[in-house]
């Protein structure tokens, strides 16, 4: 089954993985070679080495980029944040990993939950075509969403008092909040990022090899393994299996 899954998903023999750069938490850090290092890619090699493939990691500024190239022959399996918007183009396995999207503000705000958030006339900084840009696009209806091209200048439109709200992954926001006293957070998640294993659509025998072989990633301890390995076990959380 594997060696029809190998030829299937990658002809060449080599399996090449679209990563996201710009999601912190998965991919932290590049070698002295320049190549990624991190849990998404990690997680990209197994594959890899399961179906008996060389593995290249194709690098992605944001996952964006990432998602339009689906059918651009850049990337064999793109590792991306499974959104609806995106399932439209892209076939997604279960996720393999999560990741908590929060809300932050100043405290003259006193917003109480997510829900006040989405109230006319709040500006919400987010990051352009973030998995969580695509959640609030569909689900709020009354905010304004003010729409950076990188994480970083979502932050600054927050720290320079452009908007009311800024949302992201909780670890930078945490870490947000120790730069100003001022600053709180919406203690739960307005959304949960499901990270996930994209391919074309239409191979149904690659979604369901996929599957099977992340649910025995969990099951085995591999992926909790990663998280103490790349020391994120405290900003991410394993997807839970029945």
């Amino acid at each position: 089954m594997n060696d029809f899954i190998s030829k299937k998903i990658a002809p060449s023999g080599v399996l090449r993985v679209g990563l996201n750069m710009s999601n912190f938490l998965l991919v932290s850090s590049e070698d002295a070679s320049g190549l990624p290092d991190g849990l998404s890619p990690d997680v990209g090699k197994k594959i890899a080495k399961e179906l008996n493939l060389s593995c290249e990691l194709i690098k992605f500024p944001n996952p964006g980029l990432l998602a339009d190239a689906v059918n651009d022959d850049k990337w064999d399996i793109g590792n991306i944040a499974y959104e609806k918007e995106r399932g439209k183009t892209i076939d997604f396995s279960d996720p393999y990993i999560n990741i908590d999207a929060n809300f932050i503000f100043r405290s003259q705000s006193n917003f109480k939950s997510n829900e006040e958030v989405d109230t006319p006339g709040i500006k919400i900084a987010v990051f352009e075509r973030s998995a969580y840009d695509l959640w609030l696009t569909d689900n709020f209806k009354n905010a304004e969403l003010v729409r950076a091209s990188s994480i970083e200048e979502s932050h600054n439109l927050f720290r320079n008092n452009n908007v009311d709200v800024l949302a992201g992954l909780k670890s930078k926001l945490v870490d947000e909040i120790k730069t100003n006293n001022d600053f709180k957070m919406i203690t739960n998640p307005f959304t949960y990022i499901k990270q996930s294993i994209g391919i074309k659509k239409g191979n149904p025998e690659i979604l369901e090899f996929l599957n099977e072989f992340i649910l025995n990633l969990i099951k085995e301890g591999y992926i909790e393994q990663l998280l103490k390995k790349h020391k994120v076990q405290d900003k991410l959380s394993i997807p839970k299996i029945d």
